[in-house]
C-alpha cells in the first residue's frame, strides 16, 4: 500500500493536466482543483475527485502538488485569503512543480514550515509531450528526507530525476534551462532563415543541424513544429518572457553584465505586443518570417510533438 495514496493537485494547464493524469494512471487517488472548472472535466471523467476549495483538498490529502503559471499565482494559492497554508499540517508535503522565483519558494517554505508542513520544489523540463508520456525530467530541491518520501510519486511522473540540493537550487536551474531553451529558439529561427534564403531544402537543413555540433533538444522538438507551421509546443509567449525576466533578475542580483538576456527580453516583449500574451512561444520565429517575407515550411514534420517512447522507470540521476 502506498504511504501517500491521496494526492492533491492544483493547476491543470498544458503541463499540469498531463502530470496529474500520470498520477491517475499510477493508481493514486487524485483530488484536483483549478479555478477554470473546464480544465477539470477530462480528469474527473478518468476518476479524479473534484475539490471546490483548498480546505477540502487539504483535508483529503497528504501530498499537495502545485503546477501554476507565475510566482504571483503560487503565492496567492499558498497564502491568499483561503490559501492552503491555512489548512496544511505536519502530515503534509507540498511539492511545487511550477517555474518560480527562488526567493519566493524560500519565503513560502518558511511560512509552510511554521505549520510543520514540509516542502520540495520539483519543476519539470522537457516539454508537454514528455509530461504526457511520463518521461519528463524533474529537478528537485529540498531536504533529502522529503525527496525520499516524494520519490515513489515523482518516479511515476518523470524519468530522469535530479536532487539539486537546497531549496532555491531547482527553481534557479529551471530558470537557467528555460533561458537557454529560449536562446536556442531565437537562434534556430535565424539559422533556418539563412538556409531558406540560400535555397537549401529545409528538411535537409533540419537533418544537417540534427547530426551536427549545433544540434539541441530544442532543435529536435521545436524546429519540427515550426517547419510544420503549427508552432504548437504548448508553451506560451508570456511564460517565456516570465522566465527570461526571472533570469534577468538573477543576473541583476549578482551584478552579472548579461547582455543577451536584455536583448531577449526586448524581443519577446515586442512579440507579445504583436501576437498577444497567450501566443505560442515559437511564434517569435513567425515575426522573423514576416520581416523576411518568407515562411519556414517543409513537408514531413508533425503538427504536434509526441513522445514515441513508452514510460521509462523513473531513476535518480547520481554522479
Amino acid at each position: 500500500m502506498k504511504k501517500d495514496k491521496n494526492i492533491g493537485f492544483i493547476g491543470l494547464g498544458n503541463v499540469g493536466s498531463k502530470i496529474a493524469n500520470r498520477l491517475l494512471l499510477s493508481n493514486y487517488k487524485l483530488f484536483i482543483y483549478d479555478i477554470d472548472k473546464a480544465k477539470t472535466k477530462k480528469l474527473l471523467n478518468k476518476g479524479a475527485n473534484n475539490c471546490n476549495n483548498f480546505k477540502d483538498l487539504c483535508l483529503k490529502t497528504s501530498i499537495i502538488i502545485t503546477c501554476l503559471p507565475s510566482p504571483n499565482i503560487v503565492a496567492e494559492v499558498i497564502e491568499g485569503n483561503n490559501g492552503i497554508s491555512k489548512y496544511t499540517t505536519k502530515s503534509h508535503l507540498w511539492i511545487e512543480m511550477s517555474t518560480t522565483d527562488e526567493h519566493e519558494i524560500i519565503r513560502l517554505t518558511k511560512k509552510m514550515n511554521k505549520k510543520g508542513t514540509e516542502v520540495l520544489e520539483a519543476p519539470v523540463t522537457g516539454g508537454q509531450h514528455r509530461a504526457e508520456s511520463g518521461n519528463i525530467s524533474i529537478l528537485v530541491a529540498g531536504k533529502r528526507k522529503n525527496f525520499n518520501r516524494a520519490f515513489p510519486i515523482l518516479s511515476k511522473l518523470g524519468y530522469q530525476i535530479l536532487h539539486c540540493g537546497k531549496l532555491g537550487n531547482a527553481s534557479t536551474l529551471k530558470v537557467v534551462t528555460n533561458y537557454l531553451a529560449s536562446i536556442n529558439l531565437l537562434s534556430l529561427g535565424e539559422a533556418l532563415m539563412v538556409c531558406k534564403k540560400y535555397n537549401i531544402d529545409l528538411k535537409t537543413a533540419y537533418h544537417a543541424i540534427r547530426i551536427s555540433s549545433g544540434n539541441s533538444f530544442v532543435h529536435e522538438t521545436e524546429s519540427q513544429v515550426i517547419l510544420n507551421g503549427s508552432y504548437d509546443v504548448g508553451f506560451t509567449m508570456d511564460l517565456a518572457l516570465k522566465d527570461i525576466r526571472l533570469f534577468d533578475k538573477l543576473t541583476d542580483k549578482f551584478k552579472i553584465p548579461a547582455e543577451i538576456s536584455k536583448l531577449m527580453k526586448k524581443i519577446f516583449t515586442e512579440g507579445i505586443k504583436k501576437y498577444g500574451d497567450r501566443a505560442l512561444s515559437t511564434s517569435i520565429v513567425r515575426s522573423l518570417e514576416e520581416k523576411c517575407n518568407e515562411n519556414l515550411r517543409s513537408r514531413g514534420f508533425p503538427k504536434k510533438l509526441k513522445d514515441t517512447e513508452s514510460k521509462k522507470k523513473g531513476i535518480e540521476i547520481k554522479f
